[in-house]
């Protein structure tokens, strides 16, 4: 069992004995309607959002799409917009949805709970399925997502700052991944691990990130950087840049 990046997506699959899995993190639906209320004007990009991922749906043909966390963005309960969106989207879906709650679902299940489609919402720790472990990465994962082999996280929408030799720059969404470092969690007794971590780019391309190849950039999980220590980076395409802290 292993995670594959889908080329150019910031998507990946996993195949386990109960089927294939399509895996994705932080959409945050209706990012734009709580960002015009901090006058931030966009254009709303629901339907993109939703072609893109029935997109994936079509392309891999998963048995089920697991949502690693930040389905909405509002914090709390979620908005009108929120709400049609994501009802536009699971009427479409074929497939089961798994949604990791993030720190932004904080009251989605009474929605979710009114929608005809199969849903299941896991706690902020997590699940296991098979060798794979999902968490948002906003707390801190079970002891069971720890102890897999592959550890899936969101939240961080990890990003790289690219500069050329005349000064210009741009920012690009990247994967973070390498050996699960066990200083963070130093509570647990015994602690070891034999995992990869691996850090999913934002589903959603407006949610902004944090540029972990610069200099004094805080994280926003409470296990990074120092739970990925020897992690490396790779663009959407599967390019792979090297150590992120140095790219």
């Amino acid at each position: 069992m292993a995670v594959e990046p889908v080329p150019g997506s910031p998507a990946a699959t996993v195949d386990t004995d109960a089927g294939r899995l399509l895996v994705v993190a932080d959409y945050h639906a209706g990012i734009e309607t709580v960002l015009r209320t901090e006058g931030v004007e966009l254009d709303p990009r629901g339907d993109q959002r939703r072609e893109r991922l029935l997109g994936l749906v079509e392309r891999v043909q998963p048995d089920r799409v697991v949502i690693l966390g930040d389905l909405v963005h509002a914090i709390g309960d979620p908005w009108d917009t929120e709400r049609a969106e994501l009802r536009a989207l699971l009427d479409q879906l074929s497939v089961p949805v798994t949604i990791v709650k993030g720190n932004h679902d904080g009251d989605i299940e009474p929605f979710l709970d009114d929608l005809d489609h199969d849903l299941t919402v896991t706690s902020t720790a997590g699940v296991r399925i098979g060798s794979v472990g999902f968490a948002h990465g906003h707390t801190w994962p079970s002891d069971a997502v720890l102890d897999a082999d592959f550890v899936c996280i969101g939240h961080e929408h990890p990003v790289v700052r690219l500069e050329d030799e005349v000064g210009g720059g741009r920012v690009e969404r990247v994967w973070l991944r390498g050996p699960l470092d066990s200083a963070p969690f130093n509570g647990r007794d015994g602690t070891s691990f034999d995992s990869d971590l691996i850090v999913f780019p934002a589903f959603n391309d407006l949610s902004g990130g944090t540029q972990v190849n610069v200099e004094g950039q805080t994280f926003l999980s409470p296990f990074l950087p120092e739970g990925l220590v020897q992690g490396d980076a790779y663009l959407l395409d599967g390019t792979r840049l090297g150590r992120y802290e140095t790219v």
